[in-house]
């Protein structure tokens, strides 16, 4: 790179973003050898039906959990693909490590789930869709990576309570831990002192102090625009 920041996943040494490198490697460094996840380019999402169906189950809310990491990884791969010419140094290895995490997340479920993965026998490729967003300027790939974070984050406060299996329980939470630093760190960029504004800490009240929780199907609806197909949670819906 002419800016001369390095691409590879050991070698990137900027101190202020090392925090992001650290708290990735914390979550599934069992999975970097395992995945594979020296090749950047993620694995497309497939489908060969009109929707896609996450059944109430543990595997259903791993596999719901699965796309929403496929989705992330494959924005923020566009984003590493053509940085906006506003980028500095410091935003294209930010970047770049934030990818490398949703990769290293979205190999580890795939490897959790093995043959269980929705999309293991499935053949036509889905491709997301993020033409709503203004990725051509710094600010546009944070405000759009903080929509993505955000729902990442409630997605995962929302999915737990869903899991009757311990240590499916113990995976989410180790990979909500880094979504929520992902989703503090973007929205620094878009707004500093933002980390724990109103709009994703409860203010008031008994949940005053917690993070917003949203249903599966909350979070499809609000990951629709970027999913060509229906996404049918059949049951995942409702937290009690």
């Amino acid at each position: 790179m002419s800016d001369s920041v390095s691409t590879s996943f050991l070698g990137r040494t900027l101190r202020r973003r090392s925090f992001l490198r650290v708290a990735g490697a914390t979550a599934a460094s069992s999975a970097l050898v395992l995945a594979g996840c020296g090749d950047d380019t993620p694995t497309p999402v497939v489908n060969t039906t009109s929707s896609l169906v996450f059944a109430n189950s543990d595997l259903g809310v791993l596999n719901f959990a699965y796309l929403l990491e496929q989705l992330e990884a494959a924005f923020y791969q566009k984003v590493v693909d053509n940085f906006p010419s506003d980028f500095t140094a410091e935003d294209k290895a930010a970047c770049i490590d934030l990818r490398d995490h949703e990769v290293i997340h979205r190999e580890f479920l795939k490897y959790a789930l093995a043959s269980n993965a929705y999309d293991v026998s499935l053949s036509t490729p889905l491709i997301f869709n993020f033409s709503s967003f203004t990725l051509t300027t710094r600010a546009g790939v944070y405000a759009a990576a903080r929509t993505l974070e955000d729902v990442g984050v409630a997605a995962y406060n929302g999915a737990g309570k869903l899991l009757t299996d311990p240590a499916y329980l113990k995976l989410l939470a180790k990979l909500a831990s880094v979504e929520a630093r992902h989703a503090a760190f973007v929205r620094e960029q878009v707004q500093p002192g933002s980390f724990a504004a109103s709009d994703v800490i409860t203010a008031t009240g008994p949940l005053a102090g917690l993070d917003t929780v949203k249903t599966p199907a909350e979070v499809a609806v609000l990951i629709a625009p970027f999913v060509p197909v229906p996404l049918v949670t059949d049951g995942l819906m409702t937290l009690s």
